[in-house]
């Protein structure tokens, strides 16, 4: 009889990418991973603890898991299984905790507490801080429709004053160059063109490695030259980054890349330079400015992204008013808008002057109008243009995918076509305000 394994996963594409790696190593040991709505006599729930609402919901699955199998074994690993082990050992129905460091090892512990006849709850939490090594799963395929993610990196050094990530995951950690293209090289043979470079703090990238040589210290550059030298691979997408890594070096060896997208995502959080303070950023308003015009006079139609926290304690209406200025300069494609919420353990939950619940949701609506407007407006400069297109589904009489700069091109069309997993060149003809699409026609 089949053994039967489900998983929920909570959070970032490293937590997505991390679940697959647990699923193969499942899989390898005989198990069926079934949907996680079905019945299955081992439940892993992969959590996440960046936000309250992220914790809340990893609690909701537990109760959840529980209806659809009383006697199923329950193993909670992850961030918030990190940061959170005494408060989730009070909870009856989890049978494992496990930590960051202890998922390579699931199938072993979760075998073990079944040879021992569930006698107690098994709780694996290793100390993060100390973890100087990066844990490599190996080669794992982890593809969202039809691009690869890659984890390059874990951890983060960076200690923003809202931020409990480098609590749940430790310091940075990079992945060996070798390893990396290892694993890219076999997903290129597979036939997927495209690759996402993700981390936890990708910026970061290289610096655990460094040696006295100034000649042989790695960065994140060096990595993406390396991939980029992949048969196969078409397109190098990145993750997150940290604004400061954009220089003039980094962007003018970056754009002799041929197969780097040129869509950047770069973390802002806030336009005020006295909030950026008080979250401990590293940078100010001028040197994210910077940033952003460089990768503008080396790509072209770069598409920029960023993330805003609204409401962070002590955000009066005046510094409010500056981030909203600084975001209508620096003229972002998509902003993703966070409503500030206290994280317990962190130093700005202590913080004087919290802000208000219906002020924090008055200015995020402002911000996502401001950004629904940029997308529409950028869009429509489109229409007319031919971009190519990496084809990822066809869905409601539509083929969808994505141009490099990460804008989502639809083509309607009755009969279906052998372009998935195709680039091709499409022409906009036209814009939905509504999903914010362009549409183009073959």
């Amino acid at each position: 009889m089949e053994k039967t394994v489900a998983f929920y996963t909570l959070g970032c594409k490293v937590n997505q990418y991390e679940t697959n790696a647990m699923e193969q190593q499942f899989i390898k040991s005989g198990y069926k991973i079934v949907n996680n709505i079905e019945k299955a006599e081992i439940y892993v729930i992969n959590t996440c603890t960046v936000t309250n609402m992220a914790e809340r919901k990893s609690r909701q699955m537990l109760r959840r898991v529980k209806e659809l199998n009383k006697s199923a074994i329950l193993v909670v690993c992850g961030c918030y299984a990190q940061v959170a082990k005494k408060e989730l050992e009070e909870i009856p129905e989890i049978d494992i905790i496990l930590g960051i460091n202890e998922k390579n090892n699931i199938v072993e512990i979760v075998e073990k507490y079944i040879e021992e006849q569930r006698k107690s709850k098994e709780t694996n939490v290793s100390d993060v801080a100390h973890q100087n090594e990066f844990l490599d799963f190996g080669d794992v395929t982890y593809t969202e429709k039809n691009r690869a993610v890659i984890k390059v990196q874990d951890g983060c050094n960076m200690f923003c004053s809202y931020c409990i990530i480098p609590y749940a995951r430790g310091r940075i950690r990079s992945r060996k160059i070798e390893n990396v293209v290892s694993e890219i090289k076999k997903i290129s043979e597979q036939g997927i063109k495209e690759v996402v470079i993700t981390g936890i703090h990708i910026a970061s990238y290289g610096k655990d490695f460094d040696t006295a040589d100034e000649n042989k210290k790695i960065r994140l550059i060096d990595l993406l030259e390396a991939i980029n030298k992949i048969d196969g691979i078409e397109r190098i997408r990145l993750g997150s980054l940290e604004p400061t890594i954009v220089d003039e070096e980094f962007a003018k060896r970056l754009s002799k890349l041929e197969k780097i997208c040129d869509h950047f995502h770069l973390s802002l959080q806030s336009g005020c330079d006295e909030t950026l303070k008080r979250m401990n950023r590293k940078y100010t308003t001028a040197r994210y400015k910077e940033a952003t015009d460089i990768l503008r006079k080396y790509y072209p139609n770069v598409s920029i992204t960023t993330d805003v926290i609204v409401g962070f304690p002590g955000e009066t209406d005046e510094e409010f008013n500056r981030t909203y200025e600084f975001l209508k300069s620096v003229d972002f494609y998509r902003m993703h808008i966070f409503k500030y919420s206290p994280r317990r353990g962190t130093v700005a939950e202590k913080m004087p002057k919290q802000v208000d619940g219906n002020i924090k949701e008055e200015r995020s609506s402002n911000l996502i109008e401001l950004s629904n407007n940029n997308e529409n407006r950028h869009n429509k400069e489109y229409i007319g243009k031919t971009v190519n297109v990496l084809f990822e589904e066809y869905e409601d009489g539509a083929y969808k995918g994505h141009t490099t700069n990460y804008m989502m091109v639809e083509v309607p069309e009755k009969n279906k076509k052998d372009v998935i997993n195709h680039i091709e060149k499409i022409k906009i003809i036209d814009t939905d305000e509504k999903t914010r699409n362009l549409i183009g026609t073959f």
